[in-house]
């Protein structure tokens, strides 16, 4: 195909009116001019409509518009549509850096023996601006770090969604597929290693990954329907890999999933006054995992609720307060010539 375009941004948009424009101004600037953007109107709606129709006179831009079948329908209608030789998955609130294309282009075509290639990512808060962000990673692997089971599994952060596929793997493992609502990057990750697949992360902060005040990871019935999710695909990849430290992993997982769900039913009973539930939530969570922490929520609720209650407000201030700190520290950061930083590198 010859005017085949090097990347694919695949974006599914519903209920995003607010954020699309900027979204897709953010892969109109890019540096690297060879992609195409598939906006898949995923409602539909005569106002996403209308912010696509912006960008008449670029015609990498493209709509196509459906009755609502979710992300993984509104995904695979942008997968059908496209044609490039890396495909980009992009919520519709979430931006690309200018250098995203070229420098996954530049790894991409320098190893072709990756098939995935992720990278780090900035979080910022709905509100602030995009360049003041926090790192999605904790743990950075390095490029030369192969994806396992393990790390997917044993890891909270692992890997973002961001990533560039190659359109091969892609097809081969099904994309985002049916039934794994909430958890399909991680679930199509995961069938991409059990395959053999050969998945990496660029420890660069290329995209920037939008917090909203209305995000379902803020609910907590979305919260523990996410986890569920999680634990079902991971159950289902650590099983048809079958290693023995693989399943053992898991179960150690499934027992974090418990302790994490407890202590947050400890603290939604404590806000709304039922102390008798915090102390039965947090006995649960101590009895998963008997951690510092753990043992500290369980004495609190238990022996001095009333002190708990003046001084949990004060930690809640005192957490955002050290990251907006941080997120300031890391965008100061970014504004530092290359030279003047200390060296990360494809490690």
């Amino acid at each position: 195909m010859p005017d085949r375009p090097v990347f694919s941004i695949l974006c599914s948009a519903y209920r995003c009116e607010e954020y699309l424009a900027e979204t897709i101004d953010s892969v109109v600037a890019q540096t690297m001019p060879d992609w195409e953007m598939i906006v898949v109107d995923n409602g539909p709606s005569d106002e996403i409509a209308a912010i696509v129709e912006r960008y008449r006179d670029d015609r990498r831009v493209r709509l196509v518009r459906q009755q609502n079948s979710r992300l993984i329908g509104g995904i695979g209608s942008a997968v059908a549509a496209s044609s490039g030789r890396y495909l980009v998955p992009l919520d519709s609130d979430d931006l690309l850096t200018p250098a995203f294309c070229a420098r996954m282009a530049e790894v991409l075509d320098r190893r072709p023996e990756i098939d995935v290639l992720s990278c780090d990512a900035g979080v910022f808060r709905d509100g602030d601006p995009p360049d003041l962000t926090t790192p999605f990673l904790r743990k950075r692997l390095g490029l030369e770090h192969r994806l396992t089971l393990a790390d997917m599994i044993g890891e909270h952060d692992v890997i973002p969604y961001f990533a560039a596929f190659r359109r091969e793997a892609w097809l081969a493992a099904g994309g985002y597929a049916p039934g794994s609502d909430l958890v399909e990057d991680i679930a199509l990750y995961l069938r991409l290693i059990v395959a053999g697949h050969d998945i990496r992360v660029l420890p660069e902060r290329l995209t920037r990954y939008r917090m909203r005040d209305d995000s379902a990871s803020r609910d907590p019935s979305g919260v523990e329907a996410f986890e569920a999710a999680c634990e079902r695909v991971y159950s289902e990849a650590a099983h048809a890999y079958g290693d023995p430290a693989t399943l053992e992993l898991l179960d150690r997982r499934v027992r974090a999933f418990r302790y994490e769900q407890a202590l947050r039913r400890a603290r939604w009973a404590f806000v709304h006054g039922d102390i008798a539930a915090a102390r039965a939530a947090a006995r649960t969570a101590y009895r998963q995992r008997r951690t510092l922490r753990g043992g500290a929520v369980l004495a609190g609720v238990t022996v001095a609720p009333g002190a708990l209650r003046v001084l949990r407000p004060l930690k809640l201030r005192a957490t955002r307060a050290a990251s907006r700190l941080l997120a300031r520290v890391a965008a100061l950061r970014e504004r530092q010539p290359v030279s003047e930083r200390q060296p990360v590198g494809e490690r």
